[in-house]
Parts: C-alpha cells; structure tokens; sequence
C-alpha cells in the first residue's frame, strides 16, 4: 500500500477517535444535566409531598380540636348538671341536717 493511502487511514482513524471522544463528553455531560434535573424533580416533589402531608395534618388536628372542643362542652354541660343536682340536694336536705345536728349537740 502507498505511503499516502496509510497516512489517510492513519487521518481517518484520528477523526473518529476525536469524534468518540467528542460524544464521549456529550454523553457525559447529558448525563449530568440529567442527575441535576433529576435532583430537581426530586426536590420539587420531596416539596410538594410535605405540603400536602402538612396540609393533611392541619385538616386531622383541627378535625380533632372541633370533636375535643364539643366532647369539653358537653362534659362541662353534664358536669354543671350533676354539680346543680347535688346543690339542689343539699339544699333541700339542709334545714333537716341543722336540725339532727343540733339535736344531737343537744342530746350530749
């Protein structure tokens, strides 16, 4: 083979090992710009799932602070009622308690 024809693969296989070097640093950084996009969308999901954990939350506590605010009330409405009761009992049983005690302070 002539001199020419050899230095002119020799040339060629030069080219296409620029080439691949060349796609080889195309491939590497599509590569990265797809981790950073990636780690973007990770980000921005990661964001978008607390808000709506959180949002979530804010909805169950004051679901729960509405059923603890009526389980008080009407606790405190029972308990005034038992509270009444008793007074009204007292009350009524007082006259009759002076009178056994004093009987009995006077009977000693």
């Amino acid at each position: 083979m002539p001199e020419s024809k050899i230095t002119g693969i020799i040339k060629s296989l030069n080219l296409l090992e620029e080439d691949m070097d060349s796609l080889n640093k195309k491939a590497e950084d599509m590569k990265k710009q797809l981790n950073v996009k990636a780690l973007s969308e990770i980000d921005s999901l990661l964001e978008k799932t607390r808000e709506m954990a959180t949002k979530e939350a804010e909805i169950t506590i004051n679901a729960s602070k509405e059923k603890a605010t009526t389980e008080s009330a009407k606790i405190t409405q029972e308990g005034e009622a038992k509270v009444s009761d008793l007074q009204s009992k007292i009350d009524a049983g007082f006259d009759e308690a002076v009178k056994n005690v004093v009987s009995t302070i006077l009977k000693a």
